[in-house]
């Protein structure tokens, strides 16, 4: 499996950016995309899955300004980053997993990260 973040960069506070997911490799079709973010000297945060359903879910921190969403043409999953805050600066990661029953269970596949810095 194989997983490659994209689509990091400077933003200002309010900005949006789009991150992608693009994925290879799946043995099939039915995993979730999770995406997590890390901030310098905190750990891994879970903040969006995005389920094979093609339903998604959010982390509080999250909810209302980002938003998933899935190509398969592309084998690419997007994550929309809107209304951006300081504190949304973190490298940002992907990862093949599964929900069950409310929780989600992440493989070991990860991309490489990209990173996002919002600052004025």
């Amino acid at each position: 499996v194989q997983l490659v973040e994209s689509g990091g960069g400077w933003v200002q506070p309010g900005g949006s950016l789009r991150l992608s997911c693009r994925y290879s490799g799946l043995p099939f079709s039915g995993y979730d995309i999770g995406w997590f973010r890390q901030a310098p000297g905190k750990s891994r945060e879970r903040i969006a899955v995005h389920e094979a359903t093609g339903t998604s879910y959010y982390a509080d921190s999250v909810k209302g300004r980002f938003s998933t969403s899935k190509d398969d043409a592309k084998n690419t999953v997007y994550l929309q980053m809107n209304n951006l805050k300081p504190e949304d600066t973190a490298v940002y990661y992907c990862n093949t997993g599964t929900t069950y029953r409310g929780t989600y269970y992440g493989t070991d596949s990860w991309g490489q990260g990209t990173q996002v810095t919002v600052s004025s």
